[in-house]
Protein backbone atom coordinates (compact mmCIF):
# COMPACT_ATOMS: atom_id res chain seq x y z
CA UNK A 1 0.00 0.00 0.00
CA UNK A 2 2.19 2.99 -1.20
CA UNK A 3 1.17 6.78 -1.84
CA UNK A 4 -0.01 7.12 -5.37
CA UNK A 5 1.19 10.35 -8.06
CA UNK A 6 0.80 14.17 -6.54
CA UNK A 7 -0.52 16.50 -8.93
CA UNK A 8 -0.72 20.12 -8.82
CA UNK A 9 -4.21 21.71 -8.34
CA UNK A 10 -5.94 25.21 -9.32
CA UNK A 11 -5.64 26.66 -5.58
CA UNK A 12 -2.11 26.29 -5.53
CA UNK A 13 -2.49 23.07 -2.91
CA UNK A 14 -1.30 19.78 -3.77
CA UNK A 15 -3.17 16.37 -3.71
CA UNK A 16 -1.95 12.78 -3.05
CA UNK A 17 -3.78 10.26 -3.79
CA UNK A 18 -4.00 6.73 -2.95
CA UNK A 19 -4.56 3.23 -4.30
CA UNK A 20 -5.75 0.25 -2.04
CA UNK A 21 -2.67 -2.42 -3.29
CA UNK A 22 -3.80 -5.89 -2.52
CA UNK A 23 -0.73 -8.88 -2.60
CA UNK A 24 -2.83 -10.15 -5.38
CA UNK A 25 -3.47 -7.09 -7.44
CA UNK A 26 -0.98 -4.51 -9.62
CA UNK A 27 -0.45 -1.31 -8.28
CA UNK A 28 -3.11 1.28 -9.46
CA UNK A 29 -5.92 -1.91 -9.45
CA UNK A 30 -8.35 0.14 -7.95
CA UNK A 31 -9.39 3.61 -7.65
CA UNK A 32 -8.22 6.15 -5.32
CA UNK A 33 -9.56 5.36 -1.69
CA UNK A 34 -8.00 8.78 -0.19
CA UNK A 35 -6.82 11.89 -1.25
CA UNK A 36 -4.65 14.05 0.66
CA UNK A 37 -4.84 17.99 -0.29
CA UNK A 38 -1.86 19.90 1.31
CA UNK A 39 -2.21 23.92 1.21
CA UNK A 40 0.26 25.68 -0.82
CA UNK A 41 3.34 26.47 1.54
CA UNK A 42 2.75 23.12 3.47
CA UNK A 43 5.80 21.41 1.92
CA UNK A 44 7.88 23.88 2.49
CA UNK A 45 6.87 24.33 5.88
CA UNK A 46 8.03 20.90 6.41
CA UNK A 47 11.58 21.34 5.25
CA UNK A 48 12.43 24.45 7.07
CA UNK A 49 11.33 22.36 10.28
CA UNK A 50 13.30 19.63 9.02
CA UNK A 51 9.75 17.80 10.40
CA UNK A 52 7.70 14.67 9.19
CA UNK A 53 4.30 13.95 10.55
CA UNK A 54 2.97 10.41 11.41
CA UNK A 55 -1.20 10.31 12.70
CA UNK A 56 -3.70 7.50 13.16
CA UNK A 57 -7.28 6.85 11.90
CA UNK A 58 -9.16 4.10 14.24
CA UNK A 59 -12.11 4.65 11.92
CA UNK A 60 -10.58 3.36 8.57
CA UNK A 61 -7.54 1.58 11.01
CA UNK A 62 -4.66 3.14 8.92
CA UNK A 63 -1.45 4.79 10.77
CA UNK A 64 -0.22 7.77 7.79
CA UNK A 65 3.33 9.45 7.60
CA UNK A 66 3.17 12.66 5.61
CA UNK A 67 6.30 13.79 4.59
CA UNK A 68 8.42 14.90 1.14
CA UNK A 69 9.46 13.98 -2.38
CA UNK A 70 13.44 14.05 -3.32
CA UNK A 71 11.32 16.44 -5.95
CA UNK A 72 9.93 19.03 -2.84
CA UNK A 73 6.52 17.70 -3.04
CA UNK A 74 4.10 16.02 -1.05
CA UNK A 75 4.65 12.08 0.09
CA UNK A 76 1.90 10.24 1.98
CA UNK A 77 2.09 6.38 3.16
CA UNK A 78 -0.04 4.41 5.23
CA UNK A 79 -0.18 0.72 6.93
CA UNK A 80 -3.21 -0.21 8.24
CA UNK A 81 -3.63 -1.30 11.94
CA UNK A 82 -6.79 -1.94 13.28
CA UNK A 83 -8.12 0.59 15.19
CA UNK A 84 -5.03 2.41 16.20
CA UNK A 85 -5.42 5.35 18.35
CA UNK A 86 -2.61 7.19 20.41
CA UNK A 87 0.90 7.76 19.15
CA UNK A 88 4.10 8.35 20.64
CA UNK A 89 7.35 8.92 19.23
CA UNK A 90 10.75 9.51 20.07
CA UNK A 91 12.90 12.74 20.44
CA UNK A 92 15.23 11.18 17.92
CA UNK A 93 12.55 9.58 15.97
CA UNK A 94 14.10 6.75 15.84
CA UNK A 95 11.29 4.77 18.13
CA UNK A 96 7.38 4.92 17.63
CA UNK A 97 4.54 3.54 20.29
CA UNK A 98 0.96 3.45 18.97
CA UNK A 99 -2.16 1.28 20.53
CA UNK A 100 -4.29 -1.42 18.32
CA UNK A 101 -7.53 -2.95 19.31
CA UNK A 102 -6.12 -5.09 21.98
CA UNK A 103 -2.60 -4.48 21.85
CA UNK A 104 -0.10 -1.73 21.84
CA UNK A 105 2.50 -2.16 19.40
CA UNK A 106 6.70 -0.43 19.70
CA UNK A 107 8.41 -0.03 16.27
CA UNK A 108 11.76 0.43 16.08
CA UNK A 109 13.80 2.31 12.85
CA UNK A 110 15.87 -0.12 11.19
CA UNK A 111 17.55 2.40 8.74
CA UNK A 112 21.39 4.06 10.32
CA UNK A 113 21.79 7.43 10.34
CA UNK A 114 22.64 8.68 6.21
CA UNK A 115 20.94 5.16 5.40
CA UNK A 116 17.76 5.40 2.84
CA UNK A 117 15.29 2.33 1.50
CA UNK A 118 14.70 4.21 -1.92
CA UNK A 119 13.69 7.92 -1.31
CA UNK A 120 12.56 7.20 2.08
CA UNK A 121 14.93 7.38 5.68
CA UNK A 122 13.23 6.12 8.29
CA UNK A 123 11.48 2.52 8.46
CA UNK A 124 9.79 1.28 11.10
CA UNK A 125 9.20 -1.99 11.82
CA UNK A 126 7.29 -3.46 14.57
CA UNK A 127 9.38 -5.23 17.20
CA UNK A 128 7.13 -5.60 20.30
CA UNK A 129 3.29 -6.21 20.71
CA UNK A 130 1.83 -6.20 24.26
CA UNK A 131 -1.23 -7.82 24.59
CA UNK A 132 -3.56 -5.34 26.26
CA UNK A 133 -7.08 -6.78 25.66
CA UNK A 134 -9.74 -4.62 23.77
CA UNK A 135 -9.29 -2.22 26.67
CA UNK A 136 -10.14 1.08 24.24
CA UNK A 137 -6.43 2.88 24.63
CA UNK A 138 -6.60 6.56 23.83
CA UNK A 139 -3.64 8.85 24.82
CA UNK A 140 -0.35 7.17 25.67
CA UNK A 141 3.84 8.22 26.25
CA UNK A 142 6.93 6.90 27.74
CA UNK A 143 8.11 8.75 30.78
CA UNK A 144 11.55 9.76 31.49
CA UNK A 145 12.44 5.92 32.74
CA UNK A 146 11.24 4.58 29.64
CA UNK A 147 8.41 3.30 31.59
CA UNK A 148 5.57 3.40 28.43
CA UNK A 149 2.05 4.92 30.26
CA UNK A 150 -0.88 4.58 28.53
CA UNK A 151 -4.80 6.00 29.07
CA UNK A 152 -6.67 2.31 29.86
CA UNK A 153 -10.37 4.28 28.91
CA UNK A 154 -12.85 1.13 29.21
CA UNK A 155 -10.78 1.04 32.52
CA UNK A 156 -11.28 4.26 33.29
CA UNK A 157 -7.42 4.34 34.62
CA UNK A 158 -3.83 5.31 33.81
CA UNK A 159 -1.85 2.07 33.35
CA UNK A 160 1.38 0.61 32.46
CA UNK A 161 2.51 -2.89 30.35
CA UNK A 162 2.67 -5.84 32.47
CA UNK A 163 4.95 -9.35 32.23
CA UNK A 164 2.25 -11.68 33.46
CA UNK A 165 -0.82 -9.68 32.80
CA UNK A 166 -3.16 -7.31 30.51
CA UNK A 167 -2.09 -4.18 32.40
CA UNK A 168 -1.10 -2.75 35.57
CA UNK A 169 -2.98 0.57 36.98
CA UNK A 170 -0.46 3.29 37.78
CA UNK A 171 -3.47 5.50 38.75
CA UNK A 172 -7.00 5.93 38.85
CA UNK A 173 -9.14 9.48 39.59
CA UNK A 174 -10.08 9.91 43.11
CA UNK A 175 -13.99 10.18 42.44
CA UNK A 176 -13.83 6.47 41.25
CA UNK A 177 -15.01 3.81 43.67
CA UNK A 178 -13.27 1.41 41.69
CA UNK A 179 -11.79 0.20 38.50
CA UNK A 180 -14.23 -1.37 36.47
CA UNK A 181 -15.07 -1.98 32.40
CA UNK A 182 -17.41 0.40 32.20
CA UNK A 183 -16.19 3.82 30.68
CA UNK A 184 -17.52 5.92 33.90
CA UNK A 185 -15.62 9.06 32.94
CA UNK A 186 -14.23 8.92 29.47
CA UNK A 187 -10.59 9.04 30.82
CA UNK A 188 -8.80 10.31 27.10
CA UNK A 189 -6.00 12.12 27.69
CA UNK A 190 -1.87 12.39 28.60
CA UNK A 191 0.41 14.92 29.21
CA UNK A 192 4.02 14.60 30.40
CA UNK A 193 5.56 17.49 31.95
CA UNK A 194 9.15 17.14 33.03
CA UNK A 195 9.41 13.45 31.48
CA UNK A 196 6.48 12.64 34.17
CA UNK A 197 2.95 11.75 33.95
CA UNK A 198 1.09 14.88 34.88
CA UNK A 199 -1.65 15.65 33.55
CA UNK A 200 -5.18 13.97 32.22
CA UNK A 201 -7.98 15.02 30.80
CA UNK A 202 -11.70 13.25 30.98
CA UNK A 203 -15.02 14.07 29.58
CA UNK A 204 -17.06 14.11 33.06
CA UNK A 205 -16.38 13.22 36.72
CA UNK A 206 -19.17 10.78 37.14
CA UNK A 207 -18.97 7.18 38.67
CA UNK A 208 -21.42 5.10 37.16
CA UNK A 209 -21.25 3.13 33.73
CA UNK A 210 -21.13 5.03 30.46
CA UNK A 211 -22.30 8.18 32.38
CA UNK A 212 -19.42 10.89 31.16
CA UNK A 213 -22.53 10.62 28.02
CA UNK A 214 -24.90 13.01 30.12
CA UNK A 215 -21.72 15.58 30.62
CA UNK A 216 -20.56 15.94 27.33
CA UNK A 217 -21.39 19.52 27.09
CA UNK A 218 -19.41 21.29 30.15
CA UNK A 219 -18.62 18.05 32.45
CA UNK A 220 -14.59 17.80 30.91
CA UNK A 221 -12.37 18.65 33.32
CA UNK A 222 -8.28 18.11 33.45
CA UNK A 223 -6.67 17.26 36.57
CA UNK A 224 -3.07 16.98 38.17
CA UNK A 225 -2.28 12.66 38.67
CA UNK A 226 0.39 14.34 41.70
CA UNK A 227 -2.21 16.29 43.38
CA UNK A 228 -5.71 14.80 42.33
CA UNK A 229 -6.48 18.26 42.15
CA UNK A 230 -8.85 19.73 39.23
CA UNK A 231 -6.80 22.08 37.04
CA UNK A 232 -9.81 23.07 34.53
CA UNK A 233 -13.24 22.24 34.59
CA UNK A 234 -16.24 23.65 32.75
CA UNK A 235 -14.91 22.06 29.51
CA UNK A 236 -16.89 19.87 26.80
CA UNK A 237 -14.99 16.89 25.80
CA UNK A 238 -11.54 18.16 26.13
CA UNK A 239 -8.66 16.05 24.68
CA UNK A 240 -4.86 16.32 24.01
CA UNK A 241 -2.94 18.02 26.90
CA UNK A 242 0.09 19.15 26.16
CA UNK A 243 3.03 20.69 28.41
CA UNK A 244 4.73 23.18 26.10
CA UNK A 245 6.70 26.25 26.68
CA UNK A 246 5.44 26.34 30.53
CA UNK A 247 1.75 26.26 29.46
CA UNK A 248 -0.83 23.19 29.39
CA UNK A 249 -2.22 23.58 25.94
CA UNK A 250 -5.43 20.86 24.66
CA UNK A 251 -8.34 21.01 22.42
CA UNK A 252 -11.37 21.35 23.62
CA UNK A 253 -13.07 18.77 21.12
CA UNK A 254 -16.60 19.77 22.01
CA UNK A 255 -16.42 23.13 21.01
CA UNK A 256 -13.86 22.74 18.35
CA UNK A 257 -11.20 25.00 20.17
CA UNK A 258 -7.49 25.08 20.36
CA UNK A 259 -6.24 26.48 23.95
CA UNK A 260 -4.48 26.49 26.98
CA UNK A 261 -5.11 27.02 30.71
CA UNK A 262 -4.47 29.66 32.65
CA UNK A 263 -2.93 28.82 35.67
CA UNK A 264 -3.82 31.35 37.63
CA UNK A 265 -7.19 31.11 36.58
CA UNK A 266 -7.59 28.00 36.24
CA UNK A 267 -9.82 28.75 33.27
CA UNK A 268 -9.27 27.49 29.42
CA UNK A 269 -8.53 30.51 27.51
CA UNK A 270 -9.23 29.78 23.63
CA UNK A 271 -6.54 30.63 20.98
CA UNK A 272 -8.30 29.19 17.39
CA UNK A 273 -11.08 27.67 16.34
CA UNK A 274 -10.45 24.49 14.14
CA UNK A 275 -13.55 24.21 12.01
CA UNK A 276 -13.74 20.27 13.42
CA UNK A 277 -13.87 18.08 16.00
CA UNK A 278 -10.09 18.24 16.93
CA UNK A 279 -8.17 15.57 18.69
CA UNK A 280 -4.38 15.05 18.46
CA UNK A 281 -2.38 17.48 18.89
CA UNK A 282 1.73 17.87 18.32
CA UNK A 283 3.81 21.11 18.98
CA UNK A 284 6.42 22.08 16.22
CA UNK A 285 8.87 25.00 17.07
CA UNK A 286 6.29 27.88 17.82
CA UNK A 287 3.11 25.77 15.73
CA UNK A 288 0.62 23.13 17.08
CA UNK A 289 -0.27 20.35 14.59
CA UNK A 290 -3.82 20.16 15.21
CA UNK A 291 -5.68 16.84 13.93
CA UNK A 292 -9.32 17.12 13.11
CA UNK A 293 -12.31 14.66 11.96
CA UNK A 294 -16.14 14.78 10.59
CA UNK A 295 -18.87 15.01 13.73
CA UNK A 296 -20.49 11.81 13.79
CA UNK A 297 -24.05 11.72 13.57
CA UNK A 298 -24.80 9.74 16.69
CA UNK A 299 -26.09 11.19 19.55
CA UNK A 300 -22.80 11.24 21.53
CA UNK A 301 -21.99 14.01 18.82
CA UNK A 302 -25.06 16.26 18.55
CA UNK A 303 -25.99 18.92 20.57
CA UNK A 304 -22.42 19.82 21.29
CA UNK A 305 -21.36 23.27 21.26
CA UNK A 306 -19.42 22.31 18.03
CA UNK A 307 -22.41 23.10 15.77
CA UNK A 308 -23.38 26.31 16.86
CA UNK A 309 -20.18 27.59 16.53
CA UNK A 310 -19.81 26.00 12.61
CA UNK A 311 -23.16 27.52 11.93
CA UNK A 312 -22.01 30.91 13.22
CA UNK A 313 -19.79 30.88 10.63
CA UNK A 314 -21.56 29.10 8.18
CA UNK A 315 -18.60 26.49 8.24
CA UNK A 316 -19.17 22.84 6.70
CA UNK A 317 -16.50 20.78 9.18
CA UNK A 318 -13.47 18.76 7.36
CA UNK A 319 -11.07 15.99 8.00
CA UNK A 320 -7.61 16.76 8.09
CA UNK A 321 -4.82 18.74 9.88
CA UNK A 322 -4.02 22.34 10.91
CA UNK A 323 -0.54 23.96 11.34
CA UNK A 324 -1.40 26.61 13.82
CA UNK A 325 0.89 29.91 15.18
CA UNK A 326 0.58 29.53 18.65
CA UNK A 327 1.75 33.52 18.86
CA UNK A 328 -0.91 34.72 16.43
CA UNK A 329 -3.51 31.44 16.79
CA UNK A 330 -3.24 32.18 12.72
CA UNK A 331 -3.53 28.84 10.48
CA UNK A 332 -0.31 28.73 9.02
CA UNK A 333 -1.24 25.40 6.70
CA UNK A 334 -3.64 23.00 6.51
CA UNK A 335 -4.04 19.29 5.33
CA UNK A 336 -7.34 17.97 4.08
CA UNK A 337 -8.44 14.49 3.89
CA UNK A 338 -11.16 13.23 1.79
CA UNK A 339 -12.50 9.95 1.12
CA UNK A 340 -12.40 7.10 3.15
CA UNK A 341 -11.41 8.45 6.32
CA UNK A 342 -13.48 11.13 8.59
CA UNK A 343 -11.69 10.98 11.82
CA UNK A 344 -8.45 11.19 13.16
CA UNK A 345 -7.07 10.13 16.84
CA UNK A 346 -3.43 11.15 17.43
CA UNK A 347 -0.25 13.06 15.31
CA UNK A 348 2.86 13.26 16.24
CA UNK A 349 6.15 15.14 14.89
CA UNK A 350 8.94 13.31 13.60
CA UNK A 351 12.01 15.85 14.10
CA UNK A 352 15.06 15.17 11.67
CA UNK A 353 12.87 12.99 9.01
CA UNK A 354 12.35 13.85 5.32
CA UNK A 355 10.16 10.79 4.25
CA UNK A 356 8.97 7.94 6.77
CA UNK A 357 7.41 4.14 6.10
CA UNK A 358 6.69 1.26 8.12
CA UNK A 359 6.15 -2.17 8.02
CA UNK A 360 2.69 -3.83 8.26
CA UNK A 361 1.18 -6.87 8.32
CA UNK A 362 -1.21 -6.91 5.31
CA UNK A 363 1.50 -7.58 2.43
CA UNK A 364 4.07 -10.51 3.64
CA UNK A 365 7.15 -7.65 3.32
CA UNK A 366 7.41 -8.42 7.24
CA UNK A 367 7.84 -11.68 6.43
CA UNK A 368 10.88 -11.67 3.73
CA UNK A 369 13.18 -8.82 5.03
CA UNK A 370 15.71 -9.24 7.93
CA UNK A 371 17.46 -7.21 9.71
CA UNK A 372 20.58 -8.47 12.47
CA UNK A 373 23.56 -7.46 13.73
CA UNK A 374 26.99 -9.12 14.18
CA UNK A 375 29.82 -7.71 15.56
CA UNK A 376 27.98 -3.75 15.60
CA UNK A 377 27.75 -3.97 11.95
CA UNK A 378 24.30 -4.31 11.00
CA UNK A 379 23.29 -6.27 7.92
CA UNK A 380 19.65 -6.62 6.11
CA UNK A 381 18.48 -9.53 3.93
CA UNK A 382 15.70 -9.69 1.62
CA UNK A 383 14.56 -13.38 0.39
CA UNK A 384 13.37 -13.72 -3.64
CA UNK A 385 9.86 -14.00 -3.72
CA UNK A 386 8.01 -17.05 -3.70
CA UNK A 387 6.41 -18.48 -7.06
CA UNK A 388 3.17 -18.92 -7.25
CA UNK A 389 1.49 -21.53 -9.92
Amino acid sequence: MNSGPISPVNSGAETARLREQRPAEPAGASPPWLNVIGSRNLVTWLAAQQVSLAFTTYQAGKLLFLGRKPDQTLAVFERTFNRCMGLWASTDSQTLWMSARFQLWRFQNVLAEGQTAGDFDRLYVPRVGHTTGDIDVHDLAVDAAGRVVFVNTLFSCLATVSERFNFDVVWRPPFLSRVSAEDRCHLNGLALRDGQPRYVTLCGRTDVVDGWRDCRTNGGCVLDITTNDIVCDGLSMPHSPRWHGERLWLLEAGSGWLGYVDPSSGRFERLTFCGGYPRGLAIVGNHAVVGLSLPRHEPTFQGLPLEAELAQRNATPRCGLLVIDLHSGDVAHWVRIEGAVRELYDVVALPGVTRPKALGFVTDEIQHNVWFEEHGQASHWTAAPSSTK
